[in-house]
């Protein structure tokens, strides 16, 4: 079902239509077998950055597309309600980039961000450890600085495209406490860093989620983004913006799974009529819509704050929130109103459902988004 937009522009509305175009082309006749096998879906980034997907928040004079964020949501949204996997991956390219478009110097953005924004170059996000999740500032993994640079030693997890990337923003200790924490733009590929078996996952099958291992590799001084102890302010506002694009995903996932349901209620017939008609079914229907429409209010809002310059931190928790914890109801609810058939591999419900639980979890769990919230209202 195609989405009613209110888009600001006619530019706009061409790119959601090449979105859309491109999805049901290079996404949409692969996704199944790429997440039914586990397999990399080689060539698909570089086509994405080719048509100028990836670096569309960004300014123009680095090669982005100079977006604003409303729009740029709403082409993740497109992408995810596809392939929910490699919309997730794009979100995740896009924080990658933010530090060095946000944080670096002049010197550094001519130097990277080029590659980064044309997506002739991928990045992932390595903030979380082992033991250090929602808890950015328990850090361990240390970089130490001598003569040629930054020896970086330790171990993080829950890389998206761990081992596939070609570069990370790298979260390392450098200094004691909270303050002691810097941001590192590191190459996906370095003497001493190695990487772990994928993790067995219950969705997204088709991008990698590893573990890094960091054992004394040398990363040169150019290489800090920002000032030494400065990380986790530079990591604590990537992740507003990056809580959005989750969101985003959320909502295309959960529009998606609406489609199937609608689609299915209005073709299997039940005593006599359609089972979109028995009115038990229907209001169910009516609540998946309403929780995806909420969920893209809820992000757009959001969005349109951080295009105004406006605070949009506790907006971007409400968002992440809301529209994750839709896409769990929503697509719980496909796979019911499939019945038996949602339950089997035959239909993507069940997949849906399977993704969907994910992104209550990663860019803050939804516990830390409602703490964030309310230490908001504390504040007030």
């Amino acid at each position: 079902m195609a989405v009613d937009r209110l888009l600001p522009t006619q530019e706009a509305e061409d790119l959601l239509a090449l979105t859309r175009e491109i999805a049901d082309k290079e996404l949409a006749t692969r996704v199944e077998r790429h997440e039914r096998e586990e397999s990399y879906p080689e060539g698909l980034f570089a086509t994405l950055g080719a048509a100028g997907l990836l670096g569309l928040p960004y300014p123009e004079e680095h090669g982005g597309g100079a977006q604003p964020y409303e729009v740029y949501l709403q082409v993740l949204e497109e992408l995810a309600a596809r392939w929910a996997a490699v919309a997730v991956a794009t979100s995740v390219h896009g924080l990658s980039c933010f530090p060095v478009a946000t944080f670096g110097t002049e010197e550094q953005r001519r130097r990277w961000l080029p590659e980064m924004l044309a997506g002739r170059i991928v990045g992932g996000y390595s903030l979380s450890e082992p033991q250090a999740g929602s808890d950015a500032a328990a850090l361990a993994c240390r970089a130490a600085k001598d003569a040629d640079g930054y020896r970086v030693t330790g171990t993080k997890a829950w890389i998206t495209h761990g081992g596939r990337a070609d570069f990370y923003a790298l979260f390392v200790r450098t200094g004691e406490g909270s303050r002691g924490i810097s941001c590192l733009l590191a190459p996906g590929r370095a003497e001493g860093l190695s990487f772990g078996r994928p993790e067995e996952k219950m969705g997204l099958h088709a991008i990698p989620t590893t573990t890094a291992n960091w054992d004394g590799a040398l990363l040169e001084p150019d290489r800090l983004i920002g000032a030494e102890g400065q990380g986790l302010q530079i990591a604590f506002s990537a992740l507003d913006s990056g809580r959005l694009g989750i969101a985003a995903c959320a909502t295309g996932l959960a529009q998606a799974a609406l489609d199937a349901a609608v689609e299915y209620a209005n073709e299997r017939t039940t005593f006599g009529k359609r089972i979109v008609d028995h009115q038990g079914l229907g209001f169910l229907l009516a609540d998946m819509a309403a929780a995806v429409d909420s969920a893209r209010a809820t992000y757009l809002d959001a969005a349109r704050r951080r295009d105004l310059g406006r605070p949009y931190g506790r907006q971007a928790s409400v968002a992440k929130l809301v529209a994750t914890d839709a896409a769990m109801k929503v697509t719980t609810d496909a796979v019911q109103v499939l019945g038996g058939y949602g339950y089997t591999r035959d239909f993507p419900v069940e997949r849906y459902m399977r993704e969907a639980k994910i992104m209550q979890i990663f860019e803050g769990t939804n516990q830390i988004q409602r703490l964030v919230i309310s230490r908001t209202l504390a504040r007030a």
